[in-house]
């Protein structure tokens, strides 16, 4: 038989249709794969490595869905056939089983596999070829059921949304504003650079409005996640892409939960969480227990800051910037030339408290910059076990804090920190710590931390640092 008769043949056993294409390597259950370690908060090219695809593909997958998973990630019903039983189907049929016989080795009614040979052969040779993966991708092809998006039929609501999240601002007595030239990129902005003004409210408060100016018309509905899906998803036809500018973070791909939880310091793990900080360090019953931070300054300059809880004494850490700074352009991951980097102040710690003994050494509580990065090292060095705050909690050093209010009548906040010398810094350490304090009985912190280090040290003379 010719290549015309087989093609006569392929027509009259099924009709006329479209070649869809070759058939995709990666199955459905690699990409459901790939959108569960995506709900797991992994990247996009971590997710393609557990998906068995190229990180390429998995940010394709990613980019096209905006970020939300387009297929159900939940096992797939026993009524559809599964790929193992059409290996077995094609496996039967190559060895001239018939239907019936098929039927009744998989449980499956003989029609189901008569269909199933005759919807699903691979034709693309006019060959009535039965293949198993070839059979999987035409019935996942045709399992796909889009439903036309709301906003893409409905031009009087889709106008309602596009004027309330992009409209244009108006002055006062209504001329219109049109504010900063911004060019869609096809991203997020970039930090500290103009960004599109708009009206922007937000899908939530646009699809609850939507109630209260059409209280009667049920055709004005639609929820937000309908509005963030016509914006995120590509597509969908209804809204445009760079719409997403409008939004309050601006975000081009929406964050999956799980990502944007798991965003916390690498470097930050439980174990050293201040959950896990001795009970003895609350009531400050027991000395040597330090909080730190940082106070900035003008062009990132930047002045470490230690306060030990039980007497207040501070200790001012000296952080000149390195050879180079506003010299060279900064590099990504290179050296902190702004003075205050991982090690710049892993070292200005370690100087300063080994000065002190080491039972005024026992703790000290940061905030989760990346600054002490180092913290395991300044550990081993120092002996001093470091614990981390909880993200966008300051009141959890609130001795820190306070203190640092009280620097800044020396160093005022927008002023260039670096101009001031190791010996600037230890007058004004020195001119705090004689400060009389209420809540030390009117003594000041130098004399109550010379009382600890009497108590440490019997019968001998302390001076404090």
């Amino acid at each position: 038989m010719g290549v015309r008769e087989r093609q006569a043949a392929v027509r009259a056993m099924r009709g006329q249709m479209w070649s869809p294409g070759r058939p995709s390597k990666a199955g459905r259950e690699d990409r459901v794969r790939f959108w569960q370690a995506i709900a797991r908060g992994m990247s996009s090219e971590d997710a393609a490595g557990e998906a068995g695809v190229s990180p390429a593909v998995g940010s394709r997958w990613f980019r096209q869905a905006g970020g939300m998973p387009p297929i159900s990630l939940g096992p797939v019903s026993g009524r559809y056939l599964s790929f193992a039983e059409r290996e077995e189907i094609a496996v039967l049929h190559v060895q001239r089983v018939g239907v019936r016989a098929i039927a009744r080795h998989l449980g499956r009614a003989p029609s189901t596999i008569s269909r199933e040979l005759r919807r699903n052969a691979s034709t693309r040779t006019y060959r009535l070829e039965y293949r198993a993966s070839t059979a999987q991708w035409h019935a996942q092809r045709r399992a796909s059921r889009p439903k036309v998006a709301k906003l893409a039929v409905n031009d009087r609501l889709r106008e309602y949304v596009q004027d309330r999240l992009a409209g244009a601002i108006t002055r006062p007595d209504g001329e219109l504003l049109a504010g900063p030239q911004v060019r869609w990129i096809g991203r997020r902005h970039g930090r500290r650079q103009d960004r599109r003004w708009a009206r922007s409210w937000s899908p939530e408060q646009i699809a609850n409005r939507l109630q209260v100016d059409f209280p009667h018309d049920e055709s004005m509905r639609i929820s937000h996640e309908a509005i963030y899906q016509a914006l995120y998803v590509q597509g969908r036809g209804a809204l445009r892409r760079e719409l997403v500018a409008c939004l309050r973070t601006g975000r081009a791909l929406r964050v999956p939960r799980a990502r944007s939880r798991g965003r916390g310091k690498q470097f930050v793990t439980p174990e050293i969480l201040i959950s896990q900080r001795p009970a003895e360090v609350a009531d400050r019953a027991v000395p040597g227990h330090w909080e730190g931070d940082l106070i900035l300054g003008l062009g990132s300059s930047a002045i470490g800051t230690l306060v030990e809880r039980t007497t207040r004494f501070t200790m001012l850490l000296h952080l000149p910037r390195m050879r180079g700074h506003g010299e060279v352009p900064s590099v990504k991951n290179g050296p902190a030339l702004a003075g205050h980097g991982a090690e710049a102040v892993r070292d200005a710690i370690a100087t300063s408290i080994t000065t002190l003994p080491e039972q005024l050494r026992r703790s000290l509580t940061w905030d989760q910059g990346a600054e002490l990065a180092q913290h395991a090292q300044l550990r081993i060095d120092t002996g001093l076990q470091v614990y981390f705050c909880d993200p966008h909690s300051p009141w959890q050093r609130a001795t820190n804090e306070n203190t640092n209010g009280l620097l800044r009548q020396y160093f005022p906040k927008g002023t260039d920190l670096s101009k001031h010398s190791a010996g600037d810094l230890a007058a004004v350490a020195a001119a705090l710590n004689s400060r009389p304090r209420k809540t030390l009985g009117w003594k000041n912190p130098a004399e109550a931390l010379n009382e600890q280090l009497l108590s440490i040290q019997p019968g001998g003379v302390a001076t404090t640092p």
